[in-house]
């Protein structure tokens, strides 16, 4: 297993554990459980820690892949800077985490307070993670940039014509 499938398997986890725990943590504030919140707290940890070796093993990645023809030396450089800032609010909000977790769980008085700044930014990592997500996926899916090939489209229009001359046929044996 090289970086950049290392770096494929890993990388899904900092993004979707900060939706399941932005989810989780709205559903303990929506029922007043403060179990559930916990829940949430630990989903954000996690992702945290899994920002480490996603983080890590990106830039093996982008060694690998710039070898690769077609791939846009742009888009990798957006995906690397928007990682970067990602990797930061991620921890950010893993520590964060752990402080409303601990707070919480001693029912110390700003517990409320910290929880709620953790949900605030647990929605900034949500946004942020997708932005990451979208231009990681731009490197090698072209269909996230709305590019066509040229083939499908003229292919497409061949099979259009084609119809019509066959309508126009019909019409005329028809009459």
């Amino acid at each position: 297993m090289n970086q950049a499938h290392f770096h494929l398997l890993v990388n899904h986890i900092p993004i979707l554990f900060p939706i399941a725990g932005l989810v989780i943590l709205l559903g303990g504030y929506l029922f007043k459980s403060e179990i559930v919140k916990r829940s949430g707290y630990v989903l954000f940890i996690i992702g945290a820690i899994f920002t480490i070796p996603s983080f890590a093993s990106g830039e093996g990645a982008e060694e690998i892949v710039e070898e690769i023809g077609g791939v846009s030396h742009r888009t990798i450089h957006e995906h690397e800077e928007t990682a970067e800032l990602f990797a930061i609010l991620s921890y950010l909000l893993g520590v964060s985490a752990l402080l409303a977790l601990w707070s919480n769980w001693k029912k110390k008085g700003f517990a409320k307070i910290v929880g709620i700044a953790v949900l605030i930014l647990s929605l900034v990592v949500v946004y942020f993670g997708r932005a990451t997500g979208s231009t990681g996926g731009e490197i090698r899916h072209t269909e996230f940039n709305g590019v066509q090939n040229s083939n499908e489209n003229s292919d497409d229009e061949d099979d259009e014509e084609d119809g019509e001359e066959e309508d126009d046929e019909e019409l005329e044996e028809e009459d």
